[in-house]
């Protein structure tokens, strides 16, 4: 019987699929859990049509993230901490802290986990921070860590 994958289904196929199986694994297991649904040309083209919606998904937010990169790329993040002699820092500047100053410049929101540091920020001054968007979009911006 041939049957379309609705998840991926370990020792069958990927999502997606479409694949030939018995018919007794396909009406006891893969139908009744949801994991299949029987090619059908009427299947074949609501699968196709999520395909596309999905990849028209991710395209957008490409483009979204490359948008936001271009904004952010090169820009300089005030943020102010407090300080003791010598311009080192009471406790530290982590990603957190440089997600929300981010997000209070670009006015919506940031996930912190955009933002990689090395290690948590402790002197006063300019620092460069590497952004990483997902889907291979990187991004610097400076992090200017000014006494409060």
């Amino acid at each position: 019987m041939k049957v379309i994958l609705k998840a991926d289904v370990k020792g069958t196929g990927k999502k997606g699929q479409t694949v030939e199986v018995a018919d007794g694994y396909a009406r006891n297991y893969l139908i009744p859990r949801g994991l299949a649904v029987a090619a059908s040309e009427g299947a074949l083209r609501s699968i196709e049509a999520e395909r596309k919606a999905q990849q028209e998904k991710q395209q957008r937010q490409v483009a979204e993230l490359s948008a936001l990169r271009d904004r952010l790329d090169g820009q300089t993040i005030q943020l102010r901490a407090k300080c003791g002699e010598g311009g080192r820092l009471f406790g530290s500047v982590t990603n957190k802290d440089v997600a929300d100053a981010i997000a209070r410049h670009i006015g919506k929101p940031f996930d912190r986990k955009m933002v990689e540091l090395d290690a948590p920020i402790k002197t006063l001054g300019v620092h460069l921070v590497t952004l990483r968007f997902g889907h291979n979009i990187t991004g610097k911006v400076n992090v200017e860590v000014l006494p409060e």
